[in-house]
């Protein structure tokens, strides 16, 4: 079973005096209903499980008074013996919530009477043309918190790596000492994995059980279909080719060398008009997040965004390598990474960042300055550049030789390379990116 992070959210939840109905949302197949019943399991005397999605006929519950009495007996009447409600020793989950809005609204109910707790989790919360809207968002009576396929960490625990090991690759980079070699040729060969395999639940319990990457690359390209089918089936009528245009060209748009992302490599003669709608369809259905062009490399970097310029990133890096061609997975196990490295590269630092709770920024201007990411860190603006191989950071040395035009604090170059220190200048390797998490 895959040890996830969000148990420690949940537990922190239970434990508040007062707290509200916990909603859990993020994108299908990352884990949360498996997550939310074994936290149930374990923490709970009686559960009371509801899916709207696999079971229709639990909507009507809904449909009439949202009183939490009248709301137990339709559920007793409707569920028998399955359903057991004990004041402050049942749980209910209401899993696909967004498929009943009612009892997204019946949850300020159940906040006043206080006495059951309740996990809503959803997939779609909040996309456009998913089913009606609540007739009242429970503002103030509900807790969100966004759930993520597995990040790198939760990777290693799922391959045997202890916590004992991972506290040491902390002190070796806290301490800034190389890390010995052994142990980094190890974390390479594991961060490779992780950018083949990604952090879909199903997809990585595939590769710790079996380590048969066809049958990894399998699971992956039947999750991207169920992501196009989602795209077909949910979204406004008019708008489910552009949607599946503009989640189709997004390799493409990360094997340009400007990778910001343009309207017209979906189609040709497309604008933003046409197809802003659709990418913003796919972003809130969690599958992809925006990296966004600064007018400045300094803080405040969402104050120096410029919100019309940026590129598109898959939230999953694995899934995102299964969309390129056959044999790109074993490409990358071989570190043999051709035209795409760039891409990949970037994309899995997108990728760990977004899971840490990161918003991505870039800088790029027509001169010529580059840099991959820029982020805050240790309370100042820092350039981050992604090196597939040796790599030059001229625009980073460019940059920095001008303090009195830009107001940064350093420069962190990941790559697959040892940890090491020049002047401002931080050199970690790819699969220490997971520890830049001092804001």
């Amino acid at each position: 079973m895959l040890k996830r992070k969000i148990e420690r959210a949940l537990l922190e939840w239970k434990n508040e005096p007062q707290k509200s109905p916990l909603i859990i949302k993020g994108q299908r197949q990352c884990g949360k209903t498996f997550s939310v019943r074994n936290f149930a399991e374990n923490y709970y005397e009686h559960v009371v499980y509801l899916n709207f999605l696999k079971n229709p006929n639990y909507i009507s519950i809904f449909n009439g008074s949202l009183e939490v009495d009248n709301l137990i007996v339709s559920m007793s009447a409707l569920l028998g013996n399955e359903a057991i409600f004990v004041p402050h020793k049942t749980i209910i989950i209401l899993d696909e919530i967004q498929d009943c809005p009612e009892a997204r609204t019946a949850l300020k109910f159940f906040k006043e009477d206080g006495r059951f707790d309740v996990i809503g989790t959803g997939s779609l919360l909040g996309v456009k043309g998913y089913g009606k809207q609540p007739k009242s968002v429970p503002v103030g009576s509900e807790t969100i918190i966004e759930m993520k396929p597995l990040d790198f960490e939760e990777f290693l625990w799922a391959n045997g790596i202890n916590e004992l090991v991972i506290d040491s690759l902390k002190e070796y980079f806290n301490k800034e000492l190389s890390v010995p070699e052994a142990l980094h040729k190890k974390m390479e060969q594991l961060f490779l994995q992780y950018t083949v395999v990604g952090g879909m639940p199903e997809v990585v319990q595939k590769f710790v059980d079996t380590k048969q990457m066809n049958a990894v690359l399998q699971l992956q390209r039947d999750i991207v279909r169920s992501y196009e089918d989602d795209m077909t089936k949910y979204a406004d009528g008019k708008d489910k080719p552009l949607i599946r245009e503009c989640f189709q060209s997004i390799p493409k748009q990360l094997s340009k060398e400007n990778k910001k992302f343009q309207y017209s490599v979906v189609k040709k003669g497309a604008t933003a008009t046409k197809f802003a709608g659709s990418l913003q369809w796919i972003e809130d259905a969690g599958i992809v997040s925006r990296c966004y062009n600064l007018e400045l490399p300094e803080l405040p970097l969402d104050g120096n965004s410029i919100k019309d310029i940026f590129k598109v990133y898959m939230n999953d890096t694995g899934l995102f390598v299964s969309m390129l061609e056959d044999g790109t997975q074993y490409d990358i196990l071989q570190g043999n990474l051709y035209g795409y490295k760039g891409a990949i590269f970037e994309n899995i630092i997108a990728d760990i960042f977004v899971k840490m709770g990161r918003k991505l920024y870039y800088y790029r201007k027509d001169t010529g300055l580059e840099i991959d990411f820029v982020t805050r860190y240790k309370g100042a603006s820092y350039l981050v550049e992604v090196k597939a191989t040796s790599g030059n950071v001229k625009s980073a040395k460019t940059i920095m030789a001008h303090p009195e035009k830009y107001h940064v604090g350093g420069v962190i170059k990941l790559g697959q390379y040892n940890i090491g220190r020049r002047d401002k200048m931080l050199t970690i390797p790819l699969y220490l990116g997971f520890l830049l998490t001092e804001y």
